[in-house]
């Protein structure tokens, strides 16, 4: 006779109240997606140096037009709180100390990869599109590329694009921020 796991959806309450239980901690690498608490993987080196080369550059050039916020929460639904590498939010006037940034709130969302770029391409970039997050970013490390997911529907993005080390990229809603590729992957 199979074995039939028994698994409990959380709600982003829920989650949060097990935080403020003590039953998970700051230190706890996890989000919520889908429902479900998942542990993140470990930051290696080049990810961390990814990461911080990220928060340099957008924090350089996006000036006033929008807050970098680096792995920090964003609640997408009643039961999906991820926590990307970094998100370009709109400006708000508290830098959103009284509520999590929502979908709307969001201009661009990155996820680095240094060793598992299906686990974001397959779970989080999806996630993403059916919240009707403008745009999402995959920083392949390894593959030495960048991602580009524009038109968010349910079904997913509906324009994926992949730009390599010689060429340069555009965020949508602001084009003036454009960035050479080998820039942001570094190295």
């Amino acid at each position: 006779m199979p074995v039939r796991l028994l698994r409990r959806c959380f709600t982003v309450e829920q989650y949060h109240k097990m935080a403020q239980a003590g039953i998970l901690s700051e230190d706890d690498r996890v989000e919520l997606l889908e429902g479900e608490i998942v542990e993140m993987t470990p930051i290696g080196s080049r990810h961390a140096a990814c990461v911080n080369r990220l928060n340099r550059l957008f924090s350089d050039r996006a000036g006033g037009q929008a807050i970098v916020s680096v792995q920090n929460p964003i609640r997408l639904s009643q039961r999906s709180e991820p926590q990307p590498d970094l998100a370009l939010l709109k400006p708000a006037p508290d830098f959103y100390a009284s509520t999590y940034p929502r979908p709307e709130d969001v201009l661009l969302v990155i996820e680095v990869a240094e060793t598992s770029p299906d686990y974001d391409r397959e779970l989080k970039i999806p996630l993403y599109a059916r919240a009707g997050i403008p745009e999402a970013w995959l920083v392949d490390l390894e593959a030495e590329a960048i991602e580009v997911y524009r038109r968010p529907s349910a079904q997913g993005y509906g324009e994926v694009r992949r730009a390599g080390r010689n060429q340069r990229i555009a965020l949508e809603s602001l084009p003036e921020l454009e960035l050479a590729v080998a820039d942001l992957l570094g190295y």
